[in-house]
């Protein structure tokens, strides 16, 4: 029987990592699909970044709150997996807490710490469902925030629910492994005690060895399978950030927010028109204004939106979104990943290459009205805790929108002709700009 498990382990090991490397593989190759962009300069300074960032939930503290019950979550994620570690060793080898005669009395400390964690990962995801379904956080509704109907609304409650289930497979693995260590089960080598799953033993005490192999074994398979699951099914999600967040972070901008990227193509010919620039051969002419579709856009745009937590941070602080227009940042990120995810399909389906669909990024998934409604403010960029960038995303989006479709509101066109023309906003001389101070100085004497 044990010879059994350890080759179905394997075999569930083995599906499970190719299903995860397939699916990497697709998700590599739709972020590659953007524009180079160097984002190798200064390497202390952005892992410095990193690690404040992504590691250390910096941005997540500006909510104390919020950001000691997800550090709880994040902490209990990252060092739970050790314990994982020693687990798929046992499934590979068929062997039973592999790692208990290497570290002797230190083991039960150990697991009693991953313990605490574990419960700390369970009351987290409690608050978070309660925040979700019972207070109702508003960012995190659907309704007004279009983007959260359907599947997100749906995924976040998952995980949440997912995670707690997996918490209590370790409690209950270990209550019973415990009460078999007291029997004198062979198999069950003396690890001394668990802290915090003793309070379970009681719920078991009442069975016999057989019924408490059962359940020690169903929730050792339950919890390995359901790490399994998780890590095929968190490549789907957007708990891709748990992952994502690393790279983001280290790649992310290090000019200022208010800094726009201009284009060279158009900053030389307004260099040459101002006599600041010499000519040199013919003016080079982009393939395309701004960005019509997810190839147009860099990299780390792609990057950027794969790496989206969903959180609706941005759209909360968004001045353009609390008005009632139709701009959500959050939602300019999840339609840029669905593009991409759509793409990544039809690559799939037709051995590597992408075959057009007749869609684009601008009008079939995020609208015109959408774009236009940005003010520009960075406050999406500021407040993400993953350092992703909306703003450079609908920008682009934008120039391709005036630029190469001449698509600009008539407001707008009026404004680039007086820029053009009176070298300012308002249809007046140049002459005229400093009329308004006329009669000041003589204000000011008197």
């Amino acid at each position: 029987m044990a010879v059994v498990q350890q080759i179905a382990f394997i075999l569930i090991l083995g599906i499970t990592a190719w299903l995860v490397f397939q699916r990497v593989n697709v998700i590599r190759k739709t972020i590659l699909l953007g524009k180079d962009e160097d984002r190798k300069d200064q390497p202390e300074k952005r892992l410095a970044i990193m690690m404040r960032v992504a590691f250390g939930q910096k941005k997540m503290f500006d909510r104390p709150l919020i950001g000691v019950l997800h550090l709880a979550v994040y902490v209990g994620f990252i060092l739970i997996n050790i314990e994982v570690l020693e687990i798929i060793l046992d499934g590979a080898l068929g062997k039973h807490r592999i790692l208990a005669p290497l570290l002797g009395s230190f083991y039960a400390y150990l697991i009693s710490f991953f313990e605490l964690l574990a419960i700390g990962v369970l009351v987290s995801c409690i608050i978070f469902l309660i925040r979700r379904i019972v207070t109702k956080v508003e960012r995190l509704q659907p309704g007004r925030h279009r983007e959260m109907n359907g599947w997100p609304q749906l995924d976040g409650k998952l995980i949440l629910v997912f995670e707690i289930i997996l918490m209590m497979a370790i409690l209950s693995m270990n209550a019973a492994d415990s009460l078999l260590q007291d029997i004198g089960n062979p198999h069950y080598i003396q690890t001394g005690v668990f802290f915090f799953s003793q309070a379970l033993t009681p719920v078991f005490e009442g069975l016999n060895e057989n019924m408490l192999l059962v359940v020690e074994r169903f929730a050792w398979w339950f919890h390995i399978l359901g790490i399994f699951v998780f890590a095929v099914y968190v490549t789907y999600s957007k708990h891709l950030h748990i992952v994502l967040a690393f790279p983001n972070t280290y790649f992310s901008r290090l000019s200022l927010k208010g800094k726009m990227d201009n284009m060279p193509e158009i900053t030389s010919e307004v260099k040459i028109m101002l006599g600041l620039e010499n000519q040199v051969g013919e003016a080079a002419v982009p393939e395309r204004f701004g960005a019509k579709d997810v190839p147009d856009l860099s990299w780390k745009n792609l990057m950027d939106a794969y790496s989206c937590t969903e959180c609706g941070r941005c759209t909360a602080s968004c001045p353009a979104n609390l008005t009632g227009k139709k701009l959500s940042p959050r939602k300019i990120m999840m339609d840029t990943r669905d593009r991409l995810e759509d793409i990544g399909k039809n690559m799939q389906a037709n051995k590597g290459a992408f075959v057009p669909d007749g869609k684009n990024l601008i009008g079939d998934y995020i609208l015109e009205e959408e774009i236009l409604a940005c003010t520009t403010c960075n406050a999406c960029v500021q407040e993400c805790p993953v350092l992703i960038n909306p703003l450079d995303i609908i920008l682009q989006l934008r120039r391709y929108k005036i630029m190469d479709e001449a698509r600009a509101p008539g407001s707008w066109n009026m404004m680039f002709q007086n820029l053009d023309t009176n070298q300012s906003p308002w249809k007046f001389s140049p002459g005229d700009r400093f009329n308004w101070v006329e009669g000041l100085e003589k204000k000011s004497l008197d």
